[in-house]
């Protein structure tokens, strides 16, 4: 992947790759074929797949040690100069959340970010993970530019989900978690989808009770960020809400 050529990514949170492989998984990446595609919540790694991925795409993989749990992948086009299943803190690198990817003119950082529970048990985890994966962040950016994708377990703003004010204290739109997010923004990094989208009414993922994905009551928490030097090269942010297989959709950017 250099800076000449166009680039399609995407994203997407398959809440298992097994169960989506029964489904359209093979189907969607012959239809789409992204240079890059990034997977979470995989609940797998290469080795419990009993699948022939096509030949046009390395995999790279970073499993959870706890089994059916959590799991990141990257198929790319491109072989990769590096591929880094860490972002070098013990406390973090247990769950299979990180897989980082470096091409020639970027970092490809596939991210599962932690989910606060119900309970709000995990919050103060969940914060603490913020700060440390910006730091990891910007620790690459001093290298080259960051593109970074995934489930990051947090509607921005009110317009990021259907029903705000009955959420306002549930984990994923808690004010801790919107501020976890805003510090991303602030340190640089653009929330692709809204540089060209503005309205609401556009979500990622949908509970799996009281049909709600077919009324369309939804929240947007996967995304694409960029370094804002890339912001010259960026043609599209799109979220693929009719491909159906997992609770999320694909979302995507394409680069020029």
């Amino acid at each position: 992947m250099v800076y000449s050529s166009a680039v399609k990514l995407i994203s997407w949170n398959v809440n298992g790759l097994r169960a989506v492989l029964r489904k359209n998984f093979l189907d969607f990446l012959d239809a789409e074929k992204p240079d890059a595609l990034c997977l979470q919540e995989t609940k797998c790694g290469p080795d419990q797949v009993e699948q022939l991925w096509p030949a046009t795409y390395m995999t790279y993989w970073n499993t959870a040690q706890k089994k059916g749990y959590s799991g990141a992948a990257i198929f790319t086009k491109t072989r990769p100069l590096k591929v880094t299943p860490h972002i070098g803190m013990d406390e973090h690198d247990q769950e299979g959340r990180v897989l980082t990817a470096e091409f020639a003119d970027f970092f490809l950082v596939n991210v599962y970010v932690p989910n606060s529970k119900r309970e709000l048990t995990r919050l103060a985890y969940r914060q603490q993970w913020d700060r440390d994966f910006l730091r990891y962040l910007k620790k690459l950016e001093k290298k080259k530019p960051v593109i970074f994708c995934g489930d990051l377990n947090v509607a921005h703003t009110e317009i990021d989900l259907a029903n705000p004010k009955a959420n306002v204290h549930n984990h994923g739109f808690t004010p801790e978690e919107r501020a976890g997010f805003s510090a991303f923004v602030r340190a640089g990094f653009l929330d692709t989808f809204r540089e060209f989208e503005k309205g609401g009414g556009h979500y990622t993922w949908w509970s799996q009770m009281s049909g709600a994905r077919s009324r369309n009551v939804g929240w947007r928490i996967d995304y694409f960020l960029i370094s804002a030097v890339l912001r010259p090269r960026l043609k599209r942010a799109f979220i693929q809400p009719d491909v159906l297989g997992s609770d999320h959709c694909p979302v995507g950017i394409e680069l020029g």
